[in-house]
């Protein structure tokens, strides 16, 4: 994942509409985050996001909300002597370099007009924000580099800027024929689409591979072995793109993976995943920059903070399956029991046959037809009427075991199902607040302690809301209190009940007001069922469907689960693209 060179122009054509406009205001939320906000003329206030940070370094225009220090940072409190109320005069990008430089006409403390440049460098681990004087000297920067760090290019106030070291390479808007082939094929490399990056100027390793697929039709060979059709594909890819883009026709497309994780955008379709990855569209390069790495950081901050519960669950869920196991061994040894109860009412039998210090005897057992002879071992201590009752008391402890030992497994297999289920929601939660939830339910049921919380406790969160094509409103329960809220107190008796079969998951409800609801809404509601289980990524899911009323809670039941009658099932395959329309705040 990268944001390239031709990414870059994209962001400074958007960002020109900037230029005249004058800095607002100038934070830095963290340590390689800056956002200045300009005032315009025609569009408001509007704000960039610079970041230097190795994983999301970028600069574009941002609607994000982030919460500043109370104290800002040295940097941020340079920028605002030095840029507060500076004009925009240009924004420069040295071919397809991922370098940004913004030009402003500000006024120094001798009252005269200078210009300064804020320079932008996009460069993985080595981003920085640089602040330079119109003599071409380092004021300060973001991130300062020293001998003790790079040997090849000092960042430091007051030295001369210079730029990264470049090498040369061809634009994509001026591919010359000779020099892709010549490059492709005197190339070792055995991965084209390195070759690629090396002599095309600013585009990354996914436009590459893409690139690649399209020459190769989806097949592999290295650079070298391409024939003279395929460096032709190449040839078209490429200048059509080029063409899409001074055209303004191109696209800007995420990929996520099929769990929802954020994986690479760009500025074209891709197809090389097939169907490995879904791809959303964007209006705009800003946009697309903004959600990426908004719902990334989001979702890995939600999953960072859910690991303890995540650890936690599976610890529960692994020691109840060892407790069970153990429990069905001990069961096993209770099948036998009987033969204890036939050994008692055999010595009874035969009393006026043993005597007392007898180690054994040997007597017919008239419970088999055949009546065959069996041998009982006596305790030479004990009368044959004792022995009798010994063989009694084991009968009647095994029986009592066997009693208890099937509602201790029925119970713990009850809670295994209970924890694959709060599994399930935590492998969904996507906010802090549904995490909090799904601690307090495991609070409830014992599992947790909660700290004493000072304050107002926060506002449960609403159920997941769709609208079918059919315009009926269907909700979705977050976790198993919720499902249980959902259905069995919200629902009305004549709403339609659905969940996956045999797997852990969300209850779902149609809202039906008392009519009829058409088959085209059950099948849409039963797709947002299997989306929101543990069934996501298979195929076929079954998913079962019944009227409200028909859905009841069993006596002592764990948090969402329900036993139900009356159902019908339905088979569907989730897709994500489809479910994420239909929510209600997309309509």
């Amino acid at each position: 994942m990268a944001l390239d060179g031709v990414y870059l122009s994209l962001l400074r054509k958007e960002m020109a509409s900037l230029i005249g406009a004058r800095v607002d205001k100038i934070h830095q939320p963290s340590r390689d985050n800056l956002i200045i906000s300009f005032r315009t003329l025609s569009e408001g206030t509007k704000k960039v996001l610079l970041s230097a940070n190795a994983g999301t370094a970028r600069v574009h225009l941002s609607h994000s909300e982030l919460e500043n220090p109370k104290t800002p940072p040295m940097f941020c409190m340079l920028l605002r002597k030095h840029l507060g109320s500076a004009k925009l005069i240009d924004i420069r990008q040295d071919g397809f370099e991922r370098i940004l430089n913004f030009d402003f006409e500000a006024t120094d403390e001798f009252g005269d007009r200078v210009t300064l440049t804020l320079t932008a460098e996009i460069m993985g681990r080595c981003s920085n924000v640089v602040l330079v004087n119109q003599d071409g000297r380092v004021i300060d920067s973001i991130k300062r580099v020293s001998e003790d760090m790079s040997s090849v290019r000092l960042v430091l106030p007051g030295i001369a800027y210079s730029l990264p070291p470049r090498d040369e390479r061809m634009s994509l808007f001026e591919i010359d024929k000779t020099a892709l082939e010549l490059g492709m094929r005197s190339s070792s490399q055995k991965d084209p689409s390195k070759t690629l990056v090396k002599i095309i100027e600013g585009i990354s390793p996914v436009f590459a591979r893409e690139a690649v697929f399209y020459a190769l039709r989806g097949g592999e060979k290295p650079a070298s072995e391409f024939s003279d059709d395929e460096m032709g594909r190449l040839l078209f890819y490429l200048n059509n793109t080029a063409s899409d883009i001074e055209a303004g026709r191109n696209k800007y497309v995420i990929l996520k993976d099929k769990s929802g994780l954020m994986k690479d955008f760009c500025f074209v379709d891709i197809h090389q995943y097939g169907n490995l990855m879904i791809s959303r569209e964007y209006d705009s390069p800003s946009e697309l920059l903004d959600s990426f790495y908004r719902e990334r950081d989001t979702a890995l901050q939600t999953r960072q903070r859910a690991q303890d519960l995540f650890k936690l669950v599976m610890s529960l869920s692994e020691r109840t399956e060892r407790r069970v196991a153990a429990q069905k061994l001990e069961l096993k040894d209770c099948e036998n029991r009987d033969e204890l109860r036939i050994k008692g009412d055999l010595i009874m039998a035969n009393l006026y046959r043993i005597e007392k210090g007898d180690g054994s005897a040997v007597l017919e057992n008239f419970y088999d037809e055949n009546c065959p002879e069996v041998t009982i071992s006596l305790d030479r201590r004990l009368t044959p009427a004792q022995n009798a009752q010994q063989y009694y008391r084991e009968y009647r402890k095994a029986d009592t075991a066997d009693r208890k030992l099937r509602e201790l497994i029925a119970s713990g297999e009850s809670e295994i199902k209970y924890l694959e289920s709060v599994f399930d929601s935590l492998s969904r939660a996507s906010s802090e607040g549904e995490l909090a939830e799904i601690k307090a339910e495991l609070a409830s049921e014992g599992y947790v302690r909660l700290a004493r919380s000072k304050g107002k406790a926060s506002k449960p969160l609403p159920p997941i809301e769709y609208r079918s094509s059919d315009g009926f409103r269907i909700q979705v329960g977050r976790n198993n209190r919720q499902n249980d809220q959902l259905t069995l107190k919200t629902a009305e008796k004549t709403d339609i009940w659905l969940h996956t079969k045999d797997f852990t998951g969300s209850h779902v409800i149609i809202s039906a007001h008392g009519g009829d609801v058409p088959e085209r809404t059950i099948e849409e509601a039963a797709l947002i069922a299997a989306y929101n289980s543990s069934a996501r990524n298979s195929s076929l899911v079954p998913v079962d469907y019944t009227l409200v009323r028909y859905v009841k809670k069993p006596s002592g039941g764990k948090p969402g689960m329900v036993i139900f009658t009356n159902q019908k099932t339905l088979y569907v395959t989730p897709d994500e693209e489809t479910v994420e329309a239909l929510k209600s705040d997309r309509k």
